[in-house]
């Protein structure tokens, strides 16, 4: 008899869009577009009520850009430039005007490096509305406000508790919440900004579930932005032997072409060639685990590592230095598209 898996057990850890759809087959509620600026891609995901109870993600719009790096600085300046567009477009979507208070709130732990994202773009943000209430506000900026609410776990209060109050106390016209988030894929990590105007629900990606924030809970529109800088094991495992397929569906393509011989083994990037094995071969190298689908990997992953406590949250080693950079695009990019006289930061 074929075991039969509850899949309402599992949570796919994911807080991106665009894998969520990608893991669907009905497209019903669901609008995307892709456009390419360059290397890098923005992908549009618009959800309806169908398409929100679909993917189970809130309704609304979703942008992803996705890059390759980061580090560099003309790369660094590019993905800047996009993501303060693609956020200029969002505020005037929501009809924020140029005269509105903007709060800008910095979620996640800043000594937890992978989880710090939040509270290090909070510190290239250029706050103005002191300026503001000495009558020093210089034309051309807006203004801003900025939080850094740190994590239940020291704080004892919950941070949309903290949140509240500070749009209680005031009266902002928006809130931008930056935090990190979990992937679904490790080719993602610290290469995928998403912005959504649907809010944020903090630490559901890695199944520390805490209050919403979005309009419904304080009031005014959320523009949610983040990163993914974690995968889970379940991820890695099962990415895993997608590239053992990719590795020996490339092997048995060129297993008579000469010049792969001068090929070092280690200069083959997998993630850019379409080599697929069949469902024969498979089965013949993995046995009965090769006749699993993907989501069926997963699930038979994570039935294994979870009851033993191994399904851990993973980052990548240069998390420390990547994370810096990932702040400043994240703050840099949200001045430019808060500030008209900010165009270098």
């Amino acid at each position: 008899m074929r075991h039969e898996i509850d899949l309402e057990k599992y949570s796919i850890r994911t807080d991106l869009a665009i894998e969520a759809i990608a893991n669907i087959k009905s497209e019903i509620g669901i609008k995307s577009h892709i456009e390419n600026k360059g290397d890098i891609t923005i992908t549009t995901v618009v959800l309806d009520e169908k398409g929100a109870k679909t993917i189970n993600k809130p309704q609304g719009s979703y942008i992803t850009i996705e890059f390759e790096d980061v580090t560099d600085y003309h790369n660094q300046e590019e993905v800047k430039q996009i993501f303060s567009e693609q956020l200029q477009e969002m505020l005037t979507f929501l009809k924020i005007k140029e005269d509105d208070l903007v709060l800008i709130v910095g979620l996640g732990n800043e000594k937890s490096t992978p989880d710090s994202l939040g509270p290090l773009a909070i510190n290239n943000i250029v706050v103005t509305n002191h300026l503001y209430m000495l009558n020093s506000l210089g034309e051309g900026f807006r203004r801003v406000c900025a939080l850094k609410p740190g994590v239940m776990g020291t704080t004892g209060i919950e941070t949309s508790d903290l949140i509240t109050s500070s749009v209680h106390g005031l009266n902002p016209d928006l809130v931008i919440v930056i935090d990190a988030l979990a992937s679904q894929s490790v080719e993602r990590l610290n290469k995928t900004i998403q912005m959504t105007d649907t809010g944020i629900h903090p630490g559901s990606g890695i199944g520390n579930h805490r209050k919403k924030i979005n309009k419904e809970t304080i009031g005014i529109p959320v523009i949610a932005v983040g990163i993914p800088t974690v995968v889970d094991a379940v991820t890695i495992v099962s990415d895993t032997f997608n590239y053992m397929h990719k590795h020996f569906s490339y092997s048995k393509q060129n297993i008579n072409n000469p010049l792969d011989r001068l090929i070092p083994v280690t200069s083959i990037n997998y993630l850019k060639r379409q080599y697929e094995l069949k469902k024969d071969d498979k089965e013949k190298l993995l046995g009965m685990v090769g006749a699993l689908d993907d989501n069926e990997i997963k699930q038979l992953i994570f039935e294994v590592l979870t009851p033993i406590g191994y399904n851990l949250m993973v980052t990548p080693k240069e998390v420390d230095f990547v994370i810096v950079k990932l702040g400043e695009v994240i703050g840099h990019g949200i001045n430019r598209a808060l500030h008209k006289n900010i165009t270098n930061l």
